[in-house]
């Protein structure tokens, strides 16, 4: 990371607790010409992956639904979250921790992956990046029946496609690459037609 406009000047961590909280204090030398003293916290938590499994036969999605503490305190009731499959990469490269995330969220195996995009999620205040990957399954690519590893508590959701995008439309399903991974498909539907 070398970049002539930012002078990093002190790096604290505040907390190494679950993931690493950082304090950064820098200079950053705006388009004016002026070097501005600036603070941020940046939390680092690692890179992850996501992807949605679609069937073209019947046109259906695999998601999942899970407790998510952060949604849970800022104002979801029952703090239960529709998504698309995730995971960190666990110093695993995006395609191989995707294709286990997979498994261990859905019981889904899948080989055939595709990556459509990349995304800082959360730039302000995340270091994470996503990768964001699509796969097609069937009924003969499930590994376990039901999946969802025991500690994770996970619910396997298989919906039509037209009916996950009524969902985010009506604020049923309000995560934010799972609403853009069901838009990705859905854009690539109209597209073929």
């Amino acid at each position: 990371m070398n970049n002539s406009r930012v002078q990093l000047l002190k790096d604290e961590v505040l907390s190494d607790n679950w993931y690493v909280l950082r304090k950064v204090t820098f200079k950053y030398l705006r388009k004016d010409g002026i070097w501005e003293t600036q603070t941020r916290e940046a939390y680092d938590r690692g890179n992850g992956a996501t992807i949605l499994l679609h069937n073209t036969e019947k046109n259906t999605v695999i998601l999942t639904r899970q407790f998510r503490m952060p949604t849970y305190v800022n104002g979801n009731a029952s703090g239960l979250l529709i998504e698309a499959c995730a995971g960190l990469l666990d110093n695993d490269n995006p395609e191989d921790a995707i294709r286990r995330e997979t498994e261990e969220e859905t019981g889904f195996v899948v080989t055939n992956i595709q990556k459509v995009f990349e995304a800082y999620m959360s730039p302000g205040s995340v270091t994470e990046k996503l990768y964001f990957f699509t796969a097609e399954y069937s009924d003969t690519t499930e590994k376990r029946v039901g999946g969802g590893i025991d500690e994770e508590d996970i619910d396997v959701l298989e919906l039509p496609l037209s009916q996950a995008m009524q969902m985010v439309g009506q604020g049923e399903i309000v995560d934010g690459k799972t609403i853009m991974l069901l838009q990705h498909l859905f854009i690539q539907q109209l597209l073929s037609v």
